[in-house]
């Protein structure tokens, strides 16, 4: 984790938005944010998925280390870890939007596949 982006945001509060988004993405499936948000959380969630397909108690712990919900690290451990099994990687991606109204950031959805 150390060549994460700064985001423009102080350590505790970029630890505690990507923990977000990830949980998010894990719950609803897809979620909409700006590209450097998603790739980001892509990165994590990826990171999350791995463990659930280890499916062993040390990275059930590391998951509750991470996400704030325990549904959501059941719903990751039961469903995700067996569905993914025989996938190598890339279990998200990141489809780009275009620019937001408000201020032209480019948006994009993070998704499962």
């Amino acid at each position: 984790m150390s060549n994460l982006r700064k985001l423009g945001r102080r350590t505790d509060h970029r630890t505690a938005m990507l923990r977000n988004l990830v949980q998010s993405v894990l719950e609803n499936g897809s979620i909409k944010t700006t590209v450097t948000r998603a790739k980001e959380a892509q990165r994590m969630t990826d990171k999350m998925i791995t463990l659930a397909k280890k499916g062993d108690l040390h990275s059930r712990r590391q998951a509750l280390a991470y996400l704030y919900n325990e549904e959501t690290v059941e719903k990751l451990f039961s469903e995700y870890g067996p569905e993914y099994k025989d996938r190598n990687g890339g279990y998200t991606r990141v489809l780009k939007l275009g620019p937001r109204r408000g201020d032209a950031s480019e948006m994009a959805i993070l998704e499962l596949v």
